[in-house]
């Protein structure tokens, strides 16, 4: 496809810059008189056949050194090398044309002496040769360019992409071990309980299996899994926690990370539930502002440590924001007044 995408180009430059010459040159034979026009249409076309001829050729053999391209002066020197096959063929056969062309005419065609042809066509022909030359190297770095440029963003992709599964495959073992745990603390006090919550784990890991590898979600399908997270959770922490849902219909199609709520929540129950006696009010909402999907997660007693460093999951989760967002997307955590901590998370939403 590269070695067809240049060759037309350079084909319909070359057929520009012929045509360029031809009308010159008609021009120029009108100008002194001349009433037969196709004798300057023949003078240089049978030019552009033998020169077109010879690139050809010049092409066959050279195509396989654009790796030379990075060094100009190699490249350009193995070109050159071709200027004594252009010295040597091009008037035998660009003048025969016309010889003949003429003879079927019936005419004469009139030139100076061979010698003095030969030197004055070698050395036109070598500035046009020189300047399509460069015109060609133009070309063809250019689209060199342009591969290299989609190679590397291929590459950063590949590589954004295994970060991305990487960072993923740390939330999945580091959620299961947390919800094992659980469950492992309520067979000591609860066999019913445990076994109820050993189902609401069995959904949230049929739920996870549902996204497969990917890595973003629509937030109806990542609702699932947080659904049967805080379940297990509420089983683990009756009476200590309350969960309010507040979630917009219109938002429910925006696409989020996948696992990106889920150690939101953890981390409420991390820090503020396993801490406390008294009931822990948690409010999750998510709703449309414009092109941006917001989603907040709102606790009654949490507070924040001045300068303490981010767990796994928070900095699992801002990671593969940055990955897949950018500066367009944010995860903040800031203070509630009289006490509170309210986690928001801003990912764009053109849904």
């Amino acid at each position: 496809m590269r070695l067809q995408r240049s060759t037309i180009v350079i084909g319909v430059a070359w057929l520009l810059f012929w045509s360029l010459l031809v009308s010159v040159a008609i021009e120029d034979y009108l100008r002194d008189g001349g009433t037969r026009l196709w004798q300057p249409v023949l003078w240089e076309s049978s030019s552009m056949v033998t020169a077109s001829f010879l690139l050809a050729i010049q092409r066959r053999f050279t195509r396989r050194y654009d790796y030379l391209l990075a060094a100009p002066w190699r490249w350009f020197g193995l070109q050159a090398l071709f200027l004594p096959i252009y010295w040597v063929a091009f008037v035998p056969i660009a003048f025969g044309i016309r010889h003949a062309v003429y003879a079927l005419a019936g005419a004469s065609y009139e030139h100076e002496g061979w010698v003095a042809t030969f030197v004055y066509e070698s050395l036109k022909l070598s500035s046009f040769i020189g300047l399509f030359t460069v015109m060609v190297f133009g070309i063809l770095s250019y689209q060199q360019l342009l591969e290299e440029k989609l190679r590397a963003e291929q590459a950063s992709a590949l590589l954004r992409q295994a970060h991305l599964q990487r960072l993923r495959q740390q939330m999945q073992p580091h959620f299961l071990f947390n919800a094992l745990n659980t469950i492992s603390s309520l067979m000591h006090t609860d066999l019913a309980r445990a076994d109820a919550t050993l189902i609401e784990l069995a959904d949230v890991l049929r739920a996870t299996l549902d996204v497969g590898e990917l890595q973003v979600a629509p937030l109806a399908t990542e609702l699932r899994l947080v659904r049967g997270y805080a379940r297990v959770m509420e089983e683990r922490f009756a009476e200590r926690v309350s969960i309010a849902w507040r979630i917009d219909d219109a938002a429910l199609d925006c696409q989020v990370p996948v696992m990106s709520i889920q150690p939101l929540l953890e981390n409420i129950f991390k820090h503020t539930v396993e801490k406390r006696r008294e009931t822990v009010r948690i409010v999750i909402s998510a709703s449309r502002r414009d092109k941006l999907l917001v989603v907040t997660l709102d606790d009654d007693t949490g507070t924040l440590a001045p300068g303490a460093p981010p767990g796994v999951g928070l900095s699992n989760l801002r990671e593969r924001m940055a990955a897949l967002y950018g500066d367009s997307a944010s995860l903040e955590l800031s203070p509630l007044a009289p006490a509170g901590v309210s986690a928001t998370m801003t990912v764009p939403c053109a849904s």
